[in-house]
């Protein structure tokens, strides 16, 4: 009893683990960012003291974000020479996509079925809130609207192993599909193929979303190629 009581304390005296949580959520959050953006570059080493100085953070936190990062396949831990961020070849990442696309066409298949009228229009909004980031230019929180709508049609397949293999994928390719929108006419390209994919979905016109998908992840190879 004396150990469900301490347990009940802790839980009501919760700010301490939940600010934790938060801390390390944040941290990973804006590394992760620095990826996407490029600000930490692929092979460039982590060094922690500097790191840990400019987000105002000490080391622990800090290791367990970065240990968190290689988890998700976004940095790699090499012995003798510690974090570096992960360096993907044109082969790896023209497989990756090869895999991501027959995923998300199954998954636009499955999710026009499935889907219901209330989850589709969540998708709806999400895309809706993405144009005016587009609209406004703010190309960062764009891309982090695009990649949730991804995860969200992914979602409506209703086949968890599914998804969970979109998300790794997705994941590992972050920075490689932020390159994919640099330009205005590849950014305008994938904003017109997200419009008909949310057209299809509301629709719930499968062979339609299904080829969209196809189609837009065909070009996310072609729209980096030559940047890799």
């Amino acid at each position: 009893m004396d150990d469900v009581s301490s347990l009940d304390r802790k839980v009501e005296g919760g700010p301490g683990p939940i600010q934790r949580t938060v801390l390390h959520d944040t941290i990973v959050s804006h590394l992760r960012d620095m990826i996407i953006e490029g600000i930490l570059e692929p092979g460039m080493r982590l060094h922690e003291g500097q790191l840990g100085e400019q987000l105002g953070v000490s080391r622990t936190p800090l290791r367990e974000a970065i240990k968190f990062l290689a988890s998700e396949g976004l940095v790699e831990l090499v012995p003798s020479r510690g974090a570096i961020v992960k360096r993907f070849s044109g082969k790896d990442v023209q497989d990756m996509l090869i895999v991501l696309r027959t995923l998300e066409e199954l998954a636009g298949k499955l999710a026009c079925q499935l889907g219901s009228d209330a989850e589709i229009a969540q998708v709806r909004a999400l895309h809706d809130e993405m144009i005016r980031c587009y609209q406004a230019g703010d190309r960062l929180q764009y891309y982090k609207l695009n990649q949730a709508i991804h995860t969200a049609i992914a979602k409506l397949s209703k086949n968890a192993s599914l998804a969970e293999m979109q998300q790794m994928l997705q994941t590992r390719l972050k920075r490689i599909r932020f390159i994919g929108h640099e330009g205005p006419e590849k950014w305008a390209a994938a904003v017109a193929e997200h419009e008909e994919m949310i057209a299809a979905l509301e629709a719930r016109d499968e062979a339609r979303l299904s080829e969209v998908l196809g189609r837009h992840l065909a070009n996310a190879w072609e729209r980096v190629r030559s940047a890799i």
